[in-house]
């Protein structure tokens, strides 16, 4: 009986060093760990091989809820599945224990909903956000490498017919993939 444990942090610049140490006091045997993962997505490298390696008896134990997923259906689904296996779920900060009977998985799909609910709310603040400083005339996100100048450039290499997409990329100081962008918005 292997005590499994799962961390995921969503920046490859963040660390795990706090769940790391939770993961050490819980006495786990191995650890899996997604750097720069997002937890909206269902499926990823670390914690798909930490649901493979779990057996009957094994427990399955991730620092938070959220760690495990965004989405209240995803994580009950992966929890539904473990329970089927006869695979015990801990999550240490929420102190979720699905070994406590009925009450722990009541807990887990209420605190489940609550991540969801965060994530959600989170984005449309951020959104509101863009907006706002879109109608005061501000833009978010990078600078474009594609000035008036290269445009004007590119547009006539292009018109030349003399040049590869690549040559061109390369000429003008842009990455092909910048020079597929602003092909795509002639």
């Amino acid at each position: 009986m292997a005590i499994i444990g799962y961390t995921r942090v969503s920046t490859k610049d963040q660390d795990t060093a706090l769940q790391d140490a939770a993961m050490a006091e819980a006495k786990v045997d191995r650890l899996y760990t997604d750097h720069g993962v997002s937890g909206t997505l269902a499926s990823r490298p670390e914690l798909d091989k930490a649901l493979d390696r779990l057996d009957r008896g094994d427990t399955f134990v991730v620092w938070k809820l959220d760690r495990l997923g965004r989405n209240t259906k995803n994580v009950l689904e992966v929890i539904e599945d473990l329970i089927d296996r006869g695979v015990t779920f801990k999550s240490l900060t929420e102190q979720i224990d699905l070994s406590a009977g009925p009450m722990g998985k009541a807990m887990l799909t209420i605190l489940a909903a609550f991540a969801e609910l965060e994530r959600a709310t989170m984005i449309e603040r951020t959104r509101a956000g863009l907006d706002a400083a879109k109608a005061q005339g501000r833009v978010g996100g990078r600078p474009s490498k594609v000035d008036a100048k290269k445009l004007t450039t590119i547009k006539k290499l292009l018109a030349s017919g003399e040049h590869s997409r690549a040559e061109i990329a390369s000429m003008t100081g842009i990455s092909q993939a910048t020079l597929y962008r602003v092909i795509s918005t002639l």
